[in-house]
């Protein structure tokens, strides 16, 4: 005999507030990451030697809302640190 659909109810309540607070979750650590990249370059030196491919999403959705020049700052500035 299958379940009762009103007895699986609350499960699914459940299960949906669970989904969407994973997923706030997941945008505000998006946000956050995305605010702490903006705010320092030192972040996003050591994004560029721990997670490049992070800092390149974060390049490109600079380019992509127009803000153009941010990488080319970047890679002068560490090039000035390296000499």
């Amino acid at each position: 005999m299958p379940p009762n659909p009103a007895s699986l109810a609350p499960l699914a309540k459940t299960l949906m507030k669970g989904v969407i607070v994973v997923e706030l979750m997941g945008v505000l650590g998006a946000y956050g990451l995305f605010y702490k990249m903006n705010d320092s370059r030192d972040f996003r030196s050591t994004m560029n030697r721990r997670l490049p491919s992070v800092l390149e999403v974060y390049y490109q959705s600079n380019e992509w809302a127009g803000v153009y020049g941010v990488r080319e700052k970047d890679l002068a500035a560490w090039s000035a640190n390296q000499d």
